[in-house]
């Protein structure tokens, strides 16, 4: 039993950007690794961006949880400042 059939006949002619009936090219998991990294690059860069421009008005409350306290810097800086007060 082959389950399905053949391949249907289809336009030679027909151009599309998925790669059209049957699309399979060879380096498809080279583009895909290429592309992933590309894509893992830009966010990298514009999450490094975001979290230098990020600005607070009220930092959070101690105790809460908050996951912006891992690389804001002014949160940082707030808190071993705080920190600094509560030893001296």
């Amino acid at each position: 039993m082959g389950g399905g059939g053949g391949k249907i006949p289809y336009p030679k002619h027909v151009w599309s950007p998925s790669g059209g009936w049957y699309g399979q090219p060879k380096n498809w998991r080279t583009n895909t690794v290429t592309m992933g990294a590309l894509l893992l690059g830009v966010c990298t860069m514009v999450f490094h961006l975001s979290s230098r421009i990020e600005h607070r008005e009220a930092m959070p409350e101690k105790g809460r949880f908050y996951p912006s306290r891992w690389w804001s810097r002014e949160i940082r800086e707030h808190e071993a400042s705080q920190r600094a007060k509560e030893t001296s």
